[in-house]
C-alpha cells in the first residue's frame, strides 16, 4: 500500500523562507523525497524546527576539509515536489536559474537566501572614519543570481554589481545604502531568520549618518 502523504502546514512568509533557505543551504536529494538543510550554527537549526514544529533529529555532517556543520533532513514527498514545481532540482548549486515567488513573497524569500549563502558586512572605512556597509549573495549558478539581480531592481527598486568570485563562484554584492534598503524590506520586525544576521541587519537599517553624501551606490529613482 502507497505510503499516505503529509502535507507541511506551512505558509506566507514561513514558506518563502524556508524556500529561500533551501535554495541556498539546502538540498534536494534523488530519491523525489528528502531535503536536507546546512548550517553551522546548531541553534539555528534548532529555532527552525520549533518554528515549523518539525520533529527530525539534528545530525553532524562535515565538509570536505573536515569542518563540523549540522544538517536537519526533512521527509515529505509532496514538499518536495512543490519545490521541484518552483524551480528547485537535485544538485541545483550549479544550475538553478530562477525560482517562481510572487513579488509580494520576494523579500521573504531573499531574507532566506541571505541567511543561508549570503552576508552582511560592516567595517569602519581606513580614511574617513565612516561606517561601512554591504550586503552579498553568492552561487554557484550565475544564471540564478542575475535573476536575483533583476529581481531586487524590479521590487526594491536598487542596484548591485556581479562578481566572479573563483571557480564555480560568483557573488551578488550591494553597496552600504542599497544593503540598508535590502535590509529594511527583508528583516522587518518580528521576522524570523538568522539571529546573527537580523542583529546587523537591524544595525545597518540604524546607521545610516552621513550616508545622504554618499555616491557609492546608483539608483534606479532620484
Amino acid at each position: 500500500m502507497p505510503q499516505k502523504r503529509k502535507d507541511l502546514k506551512i505558509s506566507g512568509p514561513d514558506l518563502w523562507y524556508l524556500v529561500g533557505l533551501i535554495a541556498s543551504d539546502g538540498c534536494l536529494s534523488s530519491d523525489g523525497r528528502h531535503i536536507d538543510i546546512t548550517s553551522k550554527d546548531f541553534e539555528f537549526l534548532s529555532s527552525i524546527k520549533q518554528r515549523y514544529g518539525f520533529t527530525n533529529k539534528i545530525g553532524n555532517k562535515y565538509n570536505t576539509i573536515g569542518q563540523l556543520n549540522y544538517h536537519l533532513q526533512l521527509a515529505n514527498r509532496s514538499f518536495y515536489e512543490f519545490l521541484l514545481s518552483i524551480g528547485l532540482t537535485p544538485r541545483k548549486s550549479l544550475v538553478i536559474e530562477s525560482v517562481n515567488v510572487s513579488s509580494s513573497n520576494f523579500c521573504d524569500f531573499l531574507r532566506g537566501l541571505i541567511d543561508g549563502d549570503g552576508g552582511i558586512q560592516k567595517w569602519i572605512h581606513h580614511s574617513n572614519r565612516r561606517e561601512q556597509w554591504n550586503l552579498r549573495i553568492a552561487s554557484g549558478s550565475k544564471k540564478f543570481l542575475i535573476w536575483i539581480q533583476n529581481e531586487i531592481e524590479k521590487i526594491i527598486e536598487v542596484k548591485g554589481k556581479l562578481y566572479a568570485q573563483g571557480e564555480n563562484i560568483f557573488v551578488l554584492k550591494y553597496g552600504k545604502m542599497a544593503a540598508r534598503i535590502i535590509a529594511n524590506k527583508c528583516y522587518y520586525e518580528n521576522c524570523f531568520g538568522l539571529r546573527g544576521k537580523v542583529k546587523l541587519a537591524l544595525e545597518c537599517i540604524n546607521s545610516y549618518k552621513g550616508w545622504e553624501r554618499s555616491k557609492t551606490i546608483e539608483f534606479l529613482k532620484t
